[in-house]
């Protein structure tokens, strides 16, 4: 870590002596919940607004990564989100986009980096362009797009522990192909797993220059068991938060929910404070079990509460 990044995390984690950590005032940011990837997704976010009492500030979805050709973006999944963009053109759209495919098939890390190094050399690019030129045809220019989200971590096969250099250049050239599609206004989020999972999130930055939002995915899980723990852990959300700083970018929480220690209304109320105290361009929960709360209905004491601080 360097010394600014150092002493950014440190002057954070000074700040909760008295209290949670915090990175200044609480200020709103844009708010939603991902329902559901195609058409179905799209219906079930209307229904979540009906049961929060508001309309979401945010729609994201992800494409499949079964086959290269879900790169492309497949209609079945563009389709409704475009028609959901049109009915509301002040909302912002998220997009996950895999890097590899088969992308959850559990391939071994030679083939991982065979796949990064390809990247890296431009062998995938037309499947990102086509990807760009589909969204810019469907009037989704503004879409904010999560390429190879999680690199981090050990999931998927976009993972960048294989080859961190060969990922970062291959990142780059996502970045630089779909820049490179006529009318795009695309932004670009950078998002890891929260702690240091199978790689340092950090040694996967791919720099500044291809780079808009730094997003971290945190759920209710280990490593930690407190939510002070997610914040001061190694490479956690203090850090995170520092990092994002020293780089004069902001941050997105694109998945966050409950998982691994059942129905904890306090970790709501915890991850909605940090995410207040950020400059953050989206927040996006997962409503599916056992991460949700409307779809999900195994957490019964969380729901009022998201809806208390989400609904208003």
């Amino acid at each position: 870590m360097t010394a600014l990044l150092l002493a950014a995390a440190l002057a954070l984690l000074l700040s909760c002596s008295a209290g949670p950590v915090d990175g200044g005032p609480a200020r709103p940011f844009p708010f939603g919940a991902f329902t559901g990837s195609d058409a179905e997704g799209v219906a079930r976010l209307a229904e979540f607004e009906q049961w929060l009492g508001r309309p979401v500030d945010v729609g994201h979805t992800y494409l499949p990564g079964e086959g290269w050709d879900d790169l492309d973006g497949p209609a079945y999944i563009l389709d409704p989100w475009a028609q959901w963009q049109r009915e509301h053109p002040g909302r912002l759209f998220v997009l996950n986009v895999p890097m590899a495919a088969p992308n959850e098939a559990g391939l071994p890390d030679d083939e991982v980096a065979d796949i990064l190094r390809r990247g890296a050399a431009g062998e995938f690019d037309h499947h990102f362009r086509t990807l760009g030129e589909r969204l810019v045809e469907r009037g989704l220019q503004r879409a904010i797009i999560v390429p190879g989200w999680e690199m981090n971590g050990e999931t998927y096969s976009h993972r960048c522990r294989p080859d961190p250099q060969a990922w970062k250049a291959y990142f780059r050239n996502v970045v630089s192909t779909l820049r490179a599609v006529p009318g795009q206004q695309f932004r670009f989020d950078f998002t890891v797993n929260r702690g240091r999972d199978d790689i340092d999130w950090t040694d996967c930055y791919p720099g500044d220059d291809v780079v808009d939002i730094i997003g971290m995915d945190s759920y209710d899980q280990s490593p930690g068991r407190r939510f002070d723990d997610f914040v001061s852990q190694p490479l956690g959300l203090a850090e995170h938060a520092a990092f994002a700083a020293a780089r004069g970018k902001p941050v997105s929480f694109p998945e966050w929910g409950l998982f691994r220690h059942g129905d904890d209304p306090q970790y709501f109320r915890r991850m909605h404070d940090w995410m207040a105290r950020q400059e953050t361009v989206y927040s996006t929960m997962t409503d599916y079990c056992p991460h949700g709360v409307f779809w999900c209905g195994e957490n019964p004491r969380s729901a009022p509460v998201v809806r208390e601080l989400y609904g208003r």
